[in-house]
């Protein structure tokens, strides 16, 4: 009897624990990995044909049963002996779909050595009976065998090995016929995909599937492989789709037609899934506008996931944990909103759901998941005892498992709400416990909010030194865990800045704090710059899901080659502005401390960078830049100065990366920084490969839109300069290549740079810098050209010309209006791009303007200069003709500045 489930993989499960304990261990709710066998045809079940012992027939059921409900520890009891028993009877088929059975459960209890070894033997058996004369059924075990390899070893970090299994399943499955069983196989192969960072790859896959999917008549199989389909575009980022797009494949849509067609087949679990699962992309949705700053839309979108989280609960059989698994989210989503009131019936109702479940790893998660959300209510008839008490009975039952992992969340959870209450010596212990248990299992993905956890009550007890090292060692967790983070749920990824970045602020903090006191002053400087260049990193790593690819060059030693560039780094803190200064010839890097609220200073900063795009308000627009050249430049002046420092790069931090630093206004010299340095930025300590300008022969491909278009619903404006641009540009660049209007498609730009080994690309069209990759994009002629396939289009030249493009520019793009953190985009563009140099606009400037600053730009680069040279020469010509920042001042130039 078959009941191989691909389970959650443990180091996803447990993140989503860390983060929203109620998506995880549910037979209904889908992760962004490993797809359940919902999907599978529920006819398709493994013969015992071949096994005469009625006894070894109901150690399987058992086990099925057992682990179906969570209690694993004994399904792996009665699997062993269902392994032993089929081994004496020499039936090693069967035997090698109970190891398989086996692995499973291991994989759930956290027993990576125990479920390889087992998968091990499965295969090796399997493989013996791999042979033309083999029979369907020994064809169907074979293929979930690999299909359940390869979720071990997606679970193990082994992603390339993963995909290797499934894809040999896959192969399977074509012959078998089973197109159930291949649906869900492809379904994993594109997660597994997406961990590699083959997102196009992984997209084109699941539109394999969905096109099969829809080719299916009406069943409750084709709902459930809908549901699944659209949570992996869910963890896709893929939340819904833009207007007037035919054929888009989100996951809102897809989860709709899911709850469609199982409304049509009358299958109330199924309906009551797709609900669950459409709440849960509204509330990613709702994330994802938040950190857009949408807040009345995010608002609006978490309404709409409570409106589905009530409804699946109200359709959902009694008896399904659906029900429980909606009124679980809607409670954490209700005590968010501190609708307190309207949360307080469901406590009841969740208590008599919980205290029924039989014990296991999925009731332990309850218990946990219900204790968080109560532990917001504390302040509002609810004691800290009840929920203390919740928490005891889960490490309790835990312990009874014998199940590690979820006894470590279980303590740690307990040990917070401690910490939350003032018991920091109780909360010390407590977390110290579940960091043993976390370690004893290496389990970095749970040891790292432990080590985090310690580090906060270290310092509510004052003890710095400690705290210190408590969150260094959280820190290093973080930065092991780094490719992990980002291939999962969207829920983690929109939940960055509450869940992972407080972790390295907070550490760079008490590092400068302790700073002061230490005998290793420049050492601590030195590890402060070093945390925020890898929460840099990554941030841009969250920003695209995928890690991004790391540069090579240290900016500080081309400080020191340079001698006339020093590195800004500021660093915002909740009560203070650090600015930490890389000067040449310094063996000790500087720090200057501004008493300046975050609050206050990233209001000035909106208020600026809401200015500037408005030719009309230079007035206000030097008040505010007065203010930030007094928080930012002043303290540094004098160093400066001493070194005789012509250009300024800025690695800059939070709300500022949204602001050219050019705009800066010293009121005393009444300058603008421009006027002073060469100014760039960078996204971190580190370039790729560095060349001066001057060593390489300039040769560019232009291209560009000067027309109105309306694309993807989106009307973008005519650019009428544009040609003059171009021509312009051609005049100072000799060898070059258009492609002007209908010519500059996708096809084309991607065919030029592929043939031709051009040092700089020039595009004159619409695009956007955003938080949301979705909305970061190129205008081309018929299409919006989104940052994942430029990055794509841009790389592939690597495979036939090596040379580097050592400029881009992107001439009349903006930042999303109201985006916090559209700079974002603008970085990503700059890291995945892979040219040495990107030159950008902020904001879309007065075309005649643009013309005229290329013009300069190409023109000054053609003298040797180096590229912030030039880039400050262009923005002083049109600033010495219009004296309005809006003009002149858009421009930036990230990367390399020689």
């Amino acid at each position: 009897m078959k009941f191989i489930k691909h389970l959650l993989i443990a180091l996803l499960t447990t993140l989503l624990c860390i983060f929203f304990s109620e998506f995880i261990n549910s037979s209904n709710y889908v992760t962004a990995t490993i797809i359940q066998s919902k999907v599978q045809n529920p006819k398709s079940k493994i013969s015992l044909s071949a096994v005469n012992s009625t006894q070894t027939d109901n150690l399987i059921q058992q086990s099925q049963l057992l682990y179906e409900s969570g209690q694993f520890v004994e399904a792996v009891e009665l699997l062993k002996k269902a392994v032993g028993e089929f081994r004496d009877a020499n039936d090693e088929l069967h035997e090698a779909m109970a190891l398989s059975n086996l692995a499973l459960a291991y994989q759930q209890l956290g027993q990576w050595q125990e479920a390889t070894q087992a998968i091990t033997e499965s295969i090796n058996l399997l493989k013996t009976e791999n042979n033309p004369s083999s029979s369907q059924e020994q064809w169907q075990i074979f293929a979930q065998a690999l299909d359940v390899q390869g979720g071990l070893e997606l679970a193990r970090g082994q992603t390339e090995a993963a995909l290797s299994s499934w894809q040999e399943a896959a192969k399977m499955y074509q012959q078998l016929n089973d197109t159930s069983a291949l649906i869900r196989n492809r379904i994993n192969q594109a997660q597994a995909m997406q961990a590699l960072g083959n997102y196009l790859q992984a997209h084109k896959t699941l539109i394999l599937v969905q096109e099969i999917l829809q080719e299916q008549p009406n069943s409750a199989l084709k709902a459930t492989g809908l549901n699944s389909l659209g949570n992996v575009l869910r963890s896709l980022g893929n939340l819904s789709c833009p207007d007037k797009i035919p054929e888009a494949s989100c996951s809102e849509e897809i989860l709709k037609e899911s709850f469609s067609v199982a409304t049509k087949v009358g299958d109330a679990i199924a309906q009551s899934n797709a609900l669950l699962n459409l709440g849960n992309t509204a509330r990613a949705q709702s994330y994802a506008e938040v950190s857009l700053g949408n807040l009345n839309s995010a608002d609006d979108k978490t309404k709409k996931a409570i409106q589905y989280y009530q409804k699946a609960a109200q359709i959902a059989p009694a008896t399904s944990t659906v029900r429980l698994q909606s009124q679980l989210n809607l409670l954490r989503l209700l005590v968010e909103k501190k609708e307190f009131s309207t949360a307080k019936p469901l406590l009841p109702q969740i208590q008599s759901q919980i205290d029924n479940l039989p014990p296991s790893r999925t009731t332990v998660n309850y218990r946990i998941n219900f204790a968080q959300s109560l532990s917001k209510m504390i302040q509002n008839d609810l004691q800290p005892k009840d929920v203390a008490k919740m928490l005891a009975q889960a490490v309790q039952m835990a312990q009874s498992l014998k199940d590690q992992r979820t006894e470590s969340y279980a303590l740690g959870t307990l040990g917070e709400l401690y910490e939350q209450t003032g018991q920091l010596a109780d909360a010390k212990n407590l977390t110290q416990q579940a960091l043993v248990k976390a370690e004893s299992i290496d389990a970095q993905d749970i040891a790292y909010q432990w080590h985090w956890q310690i580090g906060r009550i270290l310092q509510k007890q004052s003890n710095i030194p400690a705290a210190t090292i408590a969150y260094n060692r959280a820190y290093n967790a973080l930065k092991s865990l780094r490719n992990d983070l980002v291939a999962i749920n969207p829920d983690v990824q929109f939940s960055f800045r509450e869940s992972i970045e407080p972790v390295y602020r907070q550490y760079v903090d008490l590092l400068l704090q302790y700073e002061k006191n230490s005998e290793n002053k420049s050492d601590n400087l030195v590890q402060a710059r070093q945390v925020m260049e890898s929460l840099q990193l990554a941030e841009l790593d969250n920003f695209f899901r995928s890690p991004c690819l790391l540069p090579r060059v240290g900016v500080d030693k081309l400080v020191e080659k340079e001698k006339t560039t020093a590195v800004i780094y500021p660093i915002i803190l909740d009560n203070r502005l650090e600015i930490i200064t890389r000067l040449p010839g310094q063996d000790i890097i500087s720090r200057h401390t501004t008493k300046i609220s975050q609050e206050v200073l990233e209001a000035t900063v909106k208020q600026l960078q809401k200015d500037l795009p408005i030719a009309s308000r230079e007035p206000d627009i030097r008040q505010y830049a007065q203010q930030i050249y007094d928080w930012l430049i002043r303290p540094i002046e004098s160093d400066l100065s001493s070194k005789n420092i012509k250009s300024l790069v800025f690695v800059l931090d939070g709300d500022l990366r949204n602001l050219p630093m050019a705009i800066l206004y010293d009121k005393q010299q009444q300058q603008y920084l421009i006027e002073k340095y060469a100014i760039s930025l960078t996204p971190g300590l580190q370039l790729v490969d560095p060349q001066p300008l001057q060593n390489v022969q300039l040769n560019a491909l232009v291209a560009g839109v000067e027309q109105e278009r309306l694309i993807e619903g989106i009307s973008f404006s005519e650019l009428a300069n544009v040609k003059q641009e171009l021509k312009q540009i051609q005049s100072e660049v000799k060898t070059s290549q258009e492609l002007l209007n209908q010519d500059f498609t996708k096809t084309n730009l991607q065919k030029q740079i592929q043939s031709h080994p051009f040092s700089v690309v020039h595009l004159a069209t619409h695009g956007q810098f955003s938080s949301d990759f979705e909305q970061t994009y190129i205008m081309t002629w018929d299409q919006l050209l989104r940052i994942r396939e430029l990055d794509t289009l841009l790389r592939a030249r690597g495979e036939t010309r090596p040379e580097s493009i050592e400029l881009l520019v992107l001439s009349a793009c903006k930042t999303a209006s109201g985006d916090k953190r559209a700079a974002l985009g603008l970085a990503g563009v700059a890291v995945q791009a892979g040219a040495r140099s990107t030159i950008a606009t902020l904001w879309i400037v007065d075309d005649e303007a643009t013309r005229n600053f290329m013009g300069e730009l190409y023109r000054q680069l053609n003298t040797g200069v180096s590229k912030a040279e030039a880039l400050q020469r262009a923005q002083l010509a049109i600033l010495a003709q219009k004296h309005s920042p809006y003009f002149w001042a858009p421009y930036v130039l990230l990367g390399n500045w020689l």
